[in-house]
């Protein structure tokens, strides 16, 4: 049995998921073609979903093409879930892109396109709706092997576009042959002795596929079936199988992660080689977890069945692993695992409701953390108060509606703000000694702050000898720098920058005389991590710390006419064009905007461009704050800026 783990992928809108019903329908899984607008599709099962008819969670479903068996995920396709997506990529053996005839290619079709070709993910291109009025063919195809820097080779022509007989005849075209030749040599001599044969050629495409150098372009209508066999042919024929070997060392990942009806987690995991095992005891996640796995499904024909094993190549339901997260490795790490999207650039402060049990409510939101790490809790306990991390506006109202209708829990948030970073300017260095000068602490703690090359990251670095005390103690100091940048002077999250430990001391274990171990007169880890803070924030003030807010390069496409109105409007909200072009009618503006002011812009758009604006923006880097006041965060932590207050807190806890 061969096996095919495929990604569904697309803009809003572009009828990923009627797609995916047709496919199942097609390969006899389901016997009626579910609807979104009718909130009765496989795949969108939450009633969120069903509700809103957009797809919000990946969704694992399987149906056979022959001897093939075909794991189909579904993924969202609105830009504020693009986590989910991410989470999807690392276990895809190939994935097929959905465009809408009538919309062409969109901001997000961009993104997903890029992202692919960057993983390498051999990729087939699937051409909705054209059966819907407006629909296009010729100028579309152009447009995509432009707009997606793409070699297209289209799989066949359309007749009767625009109207519900369209339909789709599959057959290579004319371009075929000198498109396929530039990667192939055998192809290219006999295009030059014009001696290329069918067999020939569907060789080269299929090689060509798979190696991500270029990709098919199918058309049809997922609402009427038309062209939705010749791509079914294309995905077993041209898609590769997984790969993986069986009786090999274990290892997987984790991709998805979500509660059974009684309350169990439960992780989707792609196994990449070994076979996976009911009562298997595994080791999982960076620290070597260990775990036992209690029971297993695997997917199949439009379910998941129970099974005793999840061999090399497939994707299976894991029960059992409490501590288990996604992202994960199960066994081996195949790799590093990597965020190929940039994380969330918004935060928004959780409002509970009148009535609103708070205990609930963090147990909610820790809930919804394990299945999007990304929202990035974080908890103010001086202000009882709960900040998440955001990708958009309709992530919030998202949010707001998951917390009600499935706990119960009603609540509101308050404005979104950017979610700035610091980084510092010049050079600090602190110390403190054992109990002198004011330190409570049964440490020496020396610590010095050096700026480090942009998106480097954090640095712990020694110039002290390992040896000169307990590990332990190095560790609690260096873990304990990395959780106290959390929190720079301005309250934002300090990176790139280098710490380095100047000097260390304590006090060795001691006992008085026929007694048990004294920690009055003896160094712990807790001496350690308390007196770190003060020593890092005072290094870090003598350092000093600039807040740079996030900024997203856009790309503005409009009718050339209407740019006059739209620059002053983007002047004013701090956005920077660096490219101005007009082809024909049309206006292309790129730049820089600070993140702040997209969702503004995204709602001023149509109106200042007679509704025909098309916008696409995404994170680019960090800038400094230029304008106006310095933006401040609460700070959740003990505040080792106000030593008073600090020791205060931390000392009697310490005692």
């Amino acid at each position: 049995m061969h096996l095919l783990n495929l990604g569904i992928l697309a803009h809003v809108d572009a009828g990923k998921t009627s797609l995916t019903e047709r496919l199942l329908h097609s390969a006899g899984v389901i016997d009626e073609l579910g609807s979104v607008d009718d909130g009765n599709t496989r795949t969108d099962t939450l009633a969120l979903e069903r509700r809103r008819g957009i797809t919000i969670k990946s969704a694992v479903v399987s149906f056979p093409v022959g001897d093939v068996t075909v794991n189909l995920i579904d993924t969202p396709g609105h830009p504020d879930f693009i986590a989910e997506v991410e989470r999807v990529l690392g276990v895809l053996d190939g994935a097929v892109l959905v465009v809408s005839a009538v919309e062409g290619v969109q901001p997000q079709t961009r993104v997903l396109m890029r992202t692919l070709q960057r993983l390498r993910i051999p990729t087939l291109l699937f051409v909705n709706k054209i059966d819907r009025r407006g629909a296009r063919y010729g100028d579309l195809l152009s447009s995509i092997s432009e707009r997606l820097k793409a070699a297209v080779v289209p799989m066949g022509t359309v007749e009767g576009l625009g109207t519900r007989e369209a339909d789709f005849l599959p057959g290579l075209g004319p371009t075929a042959p000198a498109v396929l030749a530039d990667g192939d040599d055998a192809l290219l001599t006999a295009y030059i002795e014009n001696t290329v044969s069918d067999d020939l050629l569907r060789t080269a495409l299929a090689a060509q596929t798979r190696q991500v150098l270029v990709h098919p372009v199918y058309f049809g209508s997922a609402i009427t079936g038309a062209g939705v066999d010749a791509l079914v042919t294309g995905i077993k024929e041209l898609l590769p199988a997984a790969q993986g070997d069986p009786q090999g060392p274990l290892s997987g990942t984790v991709f998805k992660v979500e509660r059974g009806p009684a309350g169990e987690k439960v992780a989707y995991a792609r196994m990449f080689s070994g076979t996976l095992r009911t009562r298997d005891r595994i080791t999982f996640g960076d620290a070597g977890e260990e775990g036992k796995v209690t029971s297993v499904s695997v997917f199949d024909r439009g379910t998941d069945l129970a099974a005793d094993s999840v061999p090399a190549g497939r994707i299976g339901r894991l029960w059992g692993l409490g501590e288990i997260r996604i992202g994960d490795a199960i066994g081996v790490p195949r790799k590093a695992y990597e965020h190929v999207f940039a994380p969330p650039t918004l935060e928004t402060v959780v409002v509970p409701g009148p009535d609103t049990d708070r205990r609930a409510l963090h147990l909610a939101l820790t809930r919804l953390a394990e299945q999007d790490p990304l929202i990035g809790l974080r908890h103010d306990e001086v202000r009882q108060e709960t900040a998440v991390s955001l990708y958009g506006e309709v992530q919030k109202e998202v949010i707001q509606d998951t917390l009600a209708d499935e706990f119960g829990v009603r609540v509101t948030f308050r404005e979104t703000t950017p979610l700035c970073i610091e980084r510092p300017v010049g050079t600090g260095a602190a110390a403190e000694f054992n109990k002198k000068n004011g330190n409570p602490f049964l440490a020496t703690v020396g610590l010095r702050v050096d700026p480090a090359p942009v998106g480097s990251g954090v640095r712990f670095a020694l110039e002290v000898e390992l040896g000169a005390m307990p590990y332990a103690f190095f560790k609690a100091v260096e873990d304990t720098v990395r959780e106290t940048l959390g929190q720079g002077l301005h309250g934002w999250r300090v990176t790139d920058c280098v710490v380095t430990m100047t000097h260390s001391g304590y006090s060795p274990r001691q006992s008085h005389a026929h007694q048990r171990f004294d920690k009055s007169m003896s160094s712990t880890g807790a001496d350690f991590r308390g007196l770190t803070p003060l020593v890092l924030v005072e290094a870090l003030r003598r350092a000093g710390s600039r807040v740079h807010e996030p900024m997203h390069r856009f790309r503005v496409e409009a009718p050339a006419d209407t740019l006059a109105t739209l620059l002053p409007v983007l002047a004013a909200l701090r956005a920077v064009p660096r490219t101005t072009e007009t082809h024909g009618s049309l206006g292309v503006l790129e730049g820089e905007v600070p993140a702040a002011q997209v969702h503004r812009l995204e709602r001023q758009l149509p109106g200042l461009t007679r509704g025909e604006g098309e916008w696409e923006s995404a994170f680019d880097h960090y800038a400094p704050v230029a304008h106006g006041t310095v933006p401040e965060r609460t700070r959740t932590d003990h505040n080792p800026l106000n030593r008073k207050e600090y020791l205060l807190n931390v000392v009697r806890r310490v005692g």
